[in-house]
């Protein structure tokens, strides 16, 4: 297939890299010849207030890494620290799109917003659909740091 973009890029904390993540990134480099993969540092995710504990930055790039390896992504990907909500998007020429989940949508659309504002041209925006568990609700590392589901969506017995 064709790649369409040369350049995209995809953001996030990467935590419990889970099924729901690996839909997002392999849609990234389904539609890219590079994909820029944002993860966000430690302070960034203080920051976002999560309501669960986050692996170290050091462990979350360790796992995005193995992943990228053990799929072949590793040549075409470039991983930087994600210290905000735009990272390089508000930048030109850097990335031509952006592949988001429907969770981040409203994100991808106020970059957007914010890079008219600048006078810099628009991003495609790629949106996936949230990934289902088991019972039909989404994936999240929310709800496995919660016990509820494994990182595949399969629910926990307890």
């Amino acid at each position: 297939m064709q790649k369409k973009f040369r350049k995209v890029a995809v953001g996030g904390t990467f935590d419990e890299l889970h099924k729901g993540h690996k839909a997002l990134i392999m849609k990234a480099f389904e539609v890219g010849r590079k994909v820029l993969i944002g993860l966000c540092t430690d302070e960034f995710v203080k920051q976002m207030k999560k309501p669960h504990v986050t692996a170290s930055y050091e462990e979350r790039l360790k796992e995005l890494k193995d992943f990228l390896i053990k799929n072949g992504f590793m040549e075409r990907a470039e991983i930087i620290p994600l210290n905000d909500p735009y990272g390089v998007t508000l930048s030109e020429g850097c990335i031509e799109a952006l592949v988001v989940s429907k969770e981040t949508e409203a994100r991808a659309r106020e970059i957007n917003i914010k890079r008219c504002e600048l006078g810099l041209s628009p991003l495609n925006i790629i949106v996936i659909d949230m990934v289902p568990a088991e019972n039909h609700v989404e994936v999240s590392t929310t709800r496995i740091r919660r016990g509820e589901i494994d990182r595949e969506g399969k629910l926990i017995k307890k």
